[in-house]
C-alpha cells in the first residue's frame, strides 16, 4: 500500500530554535503533512539534540499536526512512554538497537501509538522482513545519521525498490519514508521510485521562504508521483 499522494515532514533539526513556533507554523501554513522530529543521545549517533519537551513544544505550536519521532538513541523502550505523552502520533526506531524489536514495537502500539522501523545506510532491507507486517512505516536513512546537511547517498534508491518488493511479498501495509539529503533536486526522482513520507530538514529550515520552500517540495514530489508505476 502507498499513500494517496507524497507527504512531506520537516524536520524541525534544522530550524532556528529561537523562533521554532513560527519556523514549524510557516512550514505547516506551505502544506506540509508532518513534523518529524530526530531524537539524538550522543551515543548511538555522535550528536545531541533534544528530548519530550521539545516534542510538547511542537505539538503546542501546532495542535494538528501529525508528530513523526524518531528515535536515534540506545534502549528506545525507557522513553517510549514519555514521547507518548509528549504528543508524538509515530515513533520510529532502529533496528540496530533493538535486540526485541518486535516486542519494542508492540511496546509502541500498545501505548496508542503507530510504530516504525528503521534502518541505517549499511543495514540491509532484509532486517525489516520479520516485522513487516507490525509497522506502520518503514523508515530508510539516506545519509548517515547523526548530523543535517549531509549528501545523500545514491545506493538508497536500490533499497527503496527492495522494500516496495518485500512490502508486496509479505501482503504489508507500512509507507516508505526516507531521512537525509532530500531536497529540490531528487524529491521528484524519490516519489517516482515510490517513497511515500519525505523528511526534508536543511532544505526546508534554511530557505529564506519556509512557506515558498515547502510548496515546491510539494508540488515536485506531487510531480513524481505521477510517474510512479
Amino acid at each position: 500500500m502507498t499513500s494517496e499522494r507524497p507527504l512531506l515532514a520537516p524536520s524541525i533539526l534544522a530550524a532556528d530554535f529561537t523562533k521554532l513556533g513560527e519556523d514549524i507554523r510557516q512550514a505547516v501554513a506551505g502544506g506540509a503533512n508532518w513534523i518529524h522530529c530526530d531524537i539524538m543521545d550522543g551515543h548511538f549517533v555522535p550528536n545531541i539534540s533534544y528530548g519530550p519537551d521539545m516534542v510538547k513544544a511542537v505539538r503546542r505550536a501546532e495542535p494538528d499536526a501529525f508528530l513523526d519521532v524518531h528515535l536515534m538513541i540506545e534502549e528506545p523502550d525507557r522513553y517510549i512512554d514519555a514521547f507518548v505523552e509528549a504528543g508524538a502520533d509515530l515513533i520510529s526506531v532502529h533496528v540496530e538497537t533493538c535486540p526485541h524489536l518486535h516486542r519494542t514495537l508492540q511496546t509502541i502500539r500498545s501505548a496508542g501509538c503507530k510504530c516504525g522501523a528503521v534502518i541505517n545506510p549499511a543495514t540491509p532491507v532484509e532486517m525489516l522482513r520479520p516485522v513487516a507486517a507490525d509497522i506502520d512505516l518503514a523508515l530508510i536513512m539516506s545519509v548517515n545519521p547523526g548530523f543535517g546537511g549531509q549528501h545523500f547517498i545514491p545506493t538508497t534508491y536500490n533499497k527503496v525498490h527492495q522494500l516496495r518488493a518485500m512490502r508486496q511479498e509479505e501482503d504489508a501495509s507500512f509507507l516508505i519514508e526516507i531521512d537525509g539529503g532530500v531536497g529540490p533536486d531528487n524529491i521528484r526522482t524519490l516519489t517516482e521510485a515510490g517513497v511515500d513520507i519525505l523528511v526534508a530538514g536543511s532544505s526546508v529550515f534554511r530557505a529564506e521562504n519556509i512557506e515558498e520552500r515547502v510548496q515546491e517540495l510539494i508540488r515536485l514530489a506531487n510531480l513524481g508521483r505521477r510517474n510512479f508505476v
